[in-house]
């Protein structure tokens, strides 16, 4: 979100699913959307089938991959890299879009110096790419007619995330590939109602509808007048800030809704210390968590999906009704009813408080929420904002406004280019470590496992270190055989998948079996300033087996 805020005003993707089945070209950069987002995927399949392009930048080839015309195995946490030399080679190419850039942008010549060094020939040896793949790559997407740029975690879960979004969206607005219909750059929300979390403010530098805290005095005066209270002009702490802030003793109290930290911090060692520290936990979850079991008092919440009315949010900013086909079981009670009688034992005075009337307040604070009322949602089967008034249909693409050339007004805010510098990852392959962790999904499970543990699939298989077949020949692995884990953090044990999908010197594994393998023991919480988020994608790790391997008997012996 940061990032597409920082370049375009608000943190959405700018595109519909319809669009990504028309596109001509749809690069998927850093994302497996065919096992973490496989709803998505379908509309990437369509689009594929209809003839679009496919090309994915991914350090494995995963399954997303297998259906592409182009997979660049890039190496881990080199992404800036690969896109100022794609950068290089469409403008030492002359296939800039002069007339956008030009009209409707900002920084251009400053951003052109930064990326004219990166040559073909660099960008091979930093990334690991073929020069002639880099040069592929670059003229399909600058000579296409509609192109999509979709990322998720691979680009963001690094110490630099946010450079990593602003390289992607340097490379839209170099060829012109955003505000018309069809092409467009999009991050793909990992969770149900991510997108929707943001724009109700639950990050910590904007109020509901992506108005700055600090910056927006116009907005801090209707929401204090709304809520009676003053806004305070001052950002607050992301969850890693929040992690710091409880080492130095600032935060001594925590509430924790619908998050399980203890499982899904990096270095999640230090991160249970500094919980089971608290002066006070409250959680309010579905499931025992992790978290919820060092917790003092546990508040149990209804299932969203199914025991709750209101809305949600999806990738593509459509706002739609969720509608309780289950009453909660025992004491669980909707997110909201807990929450605001907790604001009324506070002395807040809130008295009932109904999803209708949370809305009614949001559309009347948050202008791009404004003309969505509860019956149009109904009836239209969801909105994309942004939508002004009761006559707006919702908005399918962003950012058309950057093409009215002749209308300073209507153009509004033009679009800066960002120098973004290469940043290798912060935990160093050594010869200690020799071995570079990535972690991610796979299909059938999710996060940290509370919600998907508990049913079985027949595509579920128990956590594994997932290795080349080239390094487990070199370490002399074998499937199935238990090893030990080590980084610079700690130590796991898991047993060995050969995987022919991994190069040499990467290894994978994921987060959803912590009662196996605590995954997150081996992550650094190398954090990125902008963002918060922690660098889960890039660890230097190190395999030793538990057994020596049986001697070679004597005749055996060439």
């Amino acid at each position: 979100m940061v990032g597409l805020a920082t370049v375009f005003g608000a943190g959405g993707g700018t595109s519909s699913y319809e669009e990504v089945e028309n596109a001509d070209l749809i690069l998927l950069w850093g994302s497996n959307a065919r096992a973490a987002h496989p709803i998505f995927f379908h509309h990437v399949l369509k689009g594929v089938h209809a003839g679009a392009k496919l090309i994915v930048v991914d350090p494995r080839r995963t399954e997303s991959a297998e259906w592409a015309d182009l997979w660049l195995g890039i190496d881990v946490g080199t992404d800036i890299a690969l896109s100022n030399t794609i950068a290089r080679e469409i403008i030492a190419n002359d296939l800039q879009h002069h007339t956008f850039i030009d009209h409707a942008t900002t920084g251009f010549e400053e951003y052109r110096a930064s990326v004219m060094d990166w040559t073909l020939e660099r960008g091979e040896t930093v990334t690991g790419v073929p020069a002639e793949v880099i040069r592929e790559v670059a003229h399909a997407y600058a000579t296409a007619g509609r192109a999509q740029i979709c990322w998720t975690l691979g680009i963001t879960e690094h110490h630099n995330a946010v450079d990593n979004v602003l390289c992607l969206i340097n490379l839209g607005l170099l060829t012109g590939h955003v505000g018309t219909y069809g092409s467009g750059l999009n991050p793909l929300r990992g969770q149900n109602n991510v997108q929707g979390g943001g724009d109700m403010g639950a990050i910590p530098n904007k109020l509901p509808g992506f108005q700055d805290i600090e910056k927006d005095a116009g907005a801090r005066a209707r929401f204090g007048a709304a809520w009676g209270v003053p806004i305070i002009p001052r950002y607050g702490w992301t969850l890693t800030q929040q992690f710091e802030a409880m080492e130095r003793g600032d935060i001594t109290a925590l509430y924790v809704i619908g998050e399980n930290p203890a499982t899904s911090e990096a270095d999640n060692q230090h991160a249970k210390h500094l919980l089971e520290n608290l002066d006070c936990l409250i959680v309010q979850d579905l499931f025992m968590t992790q978290t919820a079991e060092m917790a003092d008092v546990v508040l149990p919440a209804s299932n969203a999906a199914f025991e709750s009315e209101g809305t949600v949010t999806n990738s593509e900013r459509r706002v739609q009704r969720v509608r309780a086909a289950l009453t909660p079981p025992g004491e669980a009670r909707d997110d909201i009813r807990i929450i605001a009688e907790l604001a009324d034992r506070l002395g807040a005075g809130w008295g009932e408080v109904t999803p209708f009337d949370a809305w009614e307040e949001l559309r009347s604070l948050s202008p791009m929420h404004a003309g969505m009322s509860w019956e149009r949602i109904e009836t239209l089967r969801g909105i994309q904002w942004p939508c002004p008034d009761e006559s707006h249909p919702g908005t399918q693409f962003l950012h058309e406004r950057l093409w009215e050339f002749g209308d300073p007004e209507k153009q509004g805010a033009k679009a800066p280019f960002s120098v973004v510098v290469d940043d290798p990852p912060v935990d160093l392959l050594d010869a200690e470590f020799p071995l570079r962790l990535t972690t991610g999904r796979r299909l059938e499970s999710f996060n940290t496992g509370a919600q998907t543990r508990g049913y079985t699939s027949p595509l579920r298989r128990p956590e594994t270190i997932d290795v080349s077949p080239e390094d487990a020949e070199h370490l002399f692995l074998s499937e199935g055989e238990r090893v030990r884990i080590s980084s610079r953090r700690g130590t796991v044990e898991a047993p060995v998948h050969v995987d022919p999908a991994l190069r040499p010197g990467l290894v994978f594994m994921t987060f959803h079996f912590p009662e196996q393998v605590e995954t997150n023991n081996l992550t650094i919480e190398a954090t990125d300033p902008k963002s918060g988020t922690a660098e889960f994608k890039a660890t230097a790790v190190r395999i030793d087996r538990l057994q020596e391997p049986a001697p070679v008997p004597a005749g055996d012996r060439e």
